[in-house]
């Protein structure tokens, strides 16, 4: 049993990076007619109606701690996605990915316990850094800072969802920061999008925003983290820049150069040989050994 949940760690982090990517760049079609902030209320409303719906999260029973996990959570949520959105209406995605991923990468290597850890998060720090060296002195400045700033909320996203995992049954800590997040980030939708978020067109692009790039990817990247150490994870998720890339080039017309798919490959290798050294054993007792592990046997 606990060879499995290993083993199904990886496959649920590959299953997240493709549906966010893919996701964003449906969102980013969105953007002339809704703006940043309207898109980012409505796929985050509409992903807690359904986590709400399907989770149905009891809200007794939980002391000020595990609130406060809630509320932390569902800032960094607000933050990364508001932040990303905005780097993404400014500069294209694989490079907005290949800046934001820098969160990820820089925890991976804070954390890691071993040196084949620091080696792999090294080579896929390099291929990231090789992905954003086409073009960054052309970019828009306040599309990189938004990416740079995503990239802080995405490491904050990452220890907190292992936080609230631990504390909350199954989904539930999800759904609730997800909810959470709407809240904070309807106003701002709002006066921005006005109408424009009832349009029926608008709402079921939007239905499907939110279940690529919310409720897939965060139910998906909760339950690997219950799995697999976090040093791991956050290298898996440097594969964000290639689908990002990819989903680029296929919905949204940015074409990939060689020098990009040099990259592309540097980043794929380094996830690969992340899995391949952890093994079952080493995942176990570096789980173990995190300040706020997830108990293994509670199973989603």
């Amino acid at each position: 049993m606990t060879a499995v949940r290993t083993r199904s760690g990886p496959a649920l982090v590959l299953a997240s990076v493709v549906s966010l990517q893919f996701g964003g760049a449906v969102a980013a079609r969105l953007f002339p007619a809704a703006g940043v902030h309207g898109v980012v209320a409505l796929r985050l409303t509409i992903a807690a109606l359904i986590l709400l719906a399907v989770c149905r999260p009891r809200v007794r029973g939980y002391d000020s701690g595990d609130w406060l996990s809630i509320g932390a959570f569902g800032v960094a949520l607000a933050g990364l996605n508001t932040l990303f959105y905005h780097a993404i209406d400014r500069i294209p995605m694989g490079t907005a990915v290949t800046l934001e991923v820098l969160g990820p990468l820089t925890l991976s290597v804070i954390t890691a316990r071993s040196r084949q850890g620091w080696l792999w998060a090294g080579l896929a720090l390099a291929g990231v850094a090789l992905l954003g060296r086409s073009g960054l002195g052309r970019l828009d400045v306040a599309g990189v800072v938004f990416a740079l700033g995503a990239a802080v909320m995405w490491a904050a996203y990452i220890v907190l969802s292992a936080r609230v995992g631990h504390r909350f049954h199954k989904a539930d800590g999800l759904a609730l920061a997800v909810a959470a997040t709407a809240v904070i980030m309807l106003p701002s939708g709002i006066a921005e999008a006005g109408t424009t978020l009832l349009d029926p067109r608008v709402v079921a692009i939007g239905a499907v925003v939110a279940v690529l790039a919310s409720v897939l990817p965060y139910t998906c990247e909760m339950l690997a983290l219950r799995r697999m150490p976090t040093t791991t994870f956050a290298v898996l998720m440097s594969l964000g820049p290639a689908v990002a890339a990819l989903a680029g080039f296929l919905l949204l017309g940015q074409d990939l150069a060689v020098l990009e798919c040099l990259a592309i490959a540097l980043v794929v290798a380094a996830g690969m040989g992340a899995v391949r050294g952890a093994s079952p054993a080493r995942t176990r007792s570096r789980t173990a050994a995190r300040r706020t592990p997830v108990p293994a046997a509670q199973d989603a």
